[in-house]
């Protein structure tokens, strides 16, 4: 008994286990078949959102290309092209009412004469895609003019012998029928020409390349002409035309820079040349030149200038500094300097070789009048001037400023007076303070 009740509770036991189990299987697939549906459930929702993107996009380029549609531009073009069907629908059963009336071989005419008028509008369009010469879109306009006007004529005299309408009725069906007939055309033309127009006006760039191509040929005719030549005579693609107006400018005017000529390399020189002398002129002057007064050396012996006595102490004085203007006390009067031993003056010396031989043909001139330097003289050939002394200076200083009040002494004020360097009257100028100062202490003393 015992083995079969542990028999039967290890039965129970496995059955149990075995449910188990199935439950846990039956819950996985379960939860697999949920996630399934959910992720169904999602894929579906996102094809639906995409769907209504997609949706939401196209009608956005239908309401784009409809907006594109009705730009300006797109209704004058396809306006022009309603209301060109619309002449023709008008016009051409006037003018097969008009032959067939006459008689019914004539049909083929007014097919012939409004498409000729419209064949050749479309051949305007033609050159003016292929850039064809002028004349030849001119008179494919005399043409379609030609073409509807012959086709407007007839128009009108159909509408003027409509039967059953009063004579202003007549006329004014005739003036209607016409001016549809011409209206087609003119229309048609002009839309060709503003788009012509503004096709052109879309470059700029090519209009510029044009405009100066245009200004280069006027101004430069010769130029141009031999460069012509350059290009045609050279192979197809080998020569550009930039190349060969640059050859062309170097033969005629004999410069390698477009836009120079011998004239102005010239003048550009000479500028250069002036302006390097200017500024030599500002940083290094040069020297007196002596080329022009060599004649007044050759005639006249110049004479060394003796030392004066004051040439010292104008040296010494031009060294010193005002001591006012540095910012230390009051200077002392001048004293006058001693006066050196004066020198023998040294013989005369002439700077130029003398000839005994004087050059055949060569005859000078009798003249009273001495002659005078074509140039700047040296400082030796000047003649020397009376330099005076520190005492003089000061005594000319004390006439003139006399009168003048302390504010009116100053030291240029001095310096136009008595005729001197800035430095020395600068120091006149001290001076004659320092005089002044003393002069007012001993009479408030």
């Amino acid at each position: 008994m015992s083995v079969y009740a542990e028999e039967r509770r290890a039965d129970r036991a496995a059955d149990a286990e075995q449910r188990r189990i199935d439950a846990a299987a039956a819950e996985t697939r379960r939860v697999e078949r949920e996630r399934a549906a959910d992720e169904r459930a999602a894929r579906l929702a996102e094809q639906r959102r995409d769907d209504r993107a997609r949706a939401r996009q196209e009608r956005a380029k239908r309401r784009a290309a409809w907006g594109a549609a009705l730009t300006p531009g797109n209704v004058y073009r396809k306006g022009t092209l309603a209301l060109v069907t619309a002449s023709a629908l008008g016009s051409l059963p006037a003018q097969v009412l008009h032959f067939v009336s006459i008689s019914p071989m004539l049909l083929p005419l007014p097919l012939a004469i409004e498409g000729a008028a419209w064949v050749m509008a479309a051949g305007v369009a033609y050159a003016d895609e292929r850039h064809l010469p002028g004349w030849v879109r001119w008179f494919l306009r005399l043409l379609v003019l030609a073409a509807a006007g012959f086709a407007a004529s007839i128009n009108y005299t159909y509408g003027l012998h409509l039967p059953g309408l009063s004579a202003t009725d007549r006329q004014a069906a005739g003036i209607g029928l016409a001016a549809v007939t011409l209206l087609g055309p003119v229309l048609f033309e002009i839309r060709q020409w503003v788009t012509t127009l503004s096709a052109d006006t879309n470059s700029p760039e090519e209009r510029a390349r044009r405009r100066h191509d245009r200004l280069r040929r006027r101004q430069h005719r010769a130029i141009a002409q031999l460069a012509d030549r350059f290009v045609s005579a050279a192979p197809f693609g080998q020569l550009d035309f930039e190349t060969a107006f640059a050859h062309a400018w170097e033969i005629e005017t004999g410069t390698d820079t477009p836009g120079m000529t011998p004239r102005l390399h010239e003048r550009a020189a000479r500028s250069a040349a002036a302006l390097t002398r200017a500024q030599r002129a500002v940083i290094d002057p040069a020297p007196p030149r002596r080329r022009r007064i060599g004649n007044l050396f050759r005639r006249r012996p110049v004479a060394l200038p003796t030392p004066t006595p004051n040439q010292d102490e104008s040296a010494e004085t031009y060294v010193n500094r005002s001591t006012a203007d540095l910012g230390e006390s009051a200077p002392t009067p001048i004293t006058p300097a001693p006066v050196p031993v004066a020198l023998p003056a040294g013989p005369g010396v002439s700077l130029v070789k003398s000839t005994d031989r004087a050059p055949v043909g060569a005859v000078a001139a009798e003249s009273t009048r001495p002659r005078r330097a074509t140039g700047r003289v040296p400082a030796v050939a000047r003649s020397s001037r009376p330099a005076r002394t520190a005492e003089q200076l000061l005594t000319e200083a004390r006439e003139v400023a006399a009168d003048w009040s302390d504010r009116e002494l100053t030291a240029e004020g001095i310096r136009r007076a008595v005729h001197t360097s800035p430095a020395k009257a600068r120091v006149l100028r001290d001076t004659l303070r320092a005089e002044r100062a003393a002069g007012s202490g001993e009479a408030a003393a």
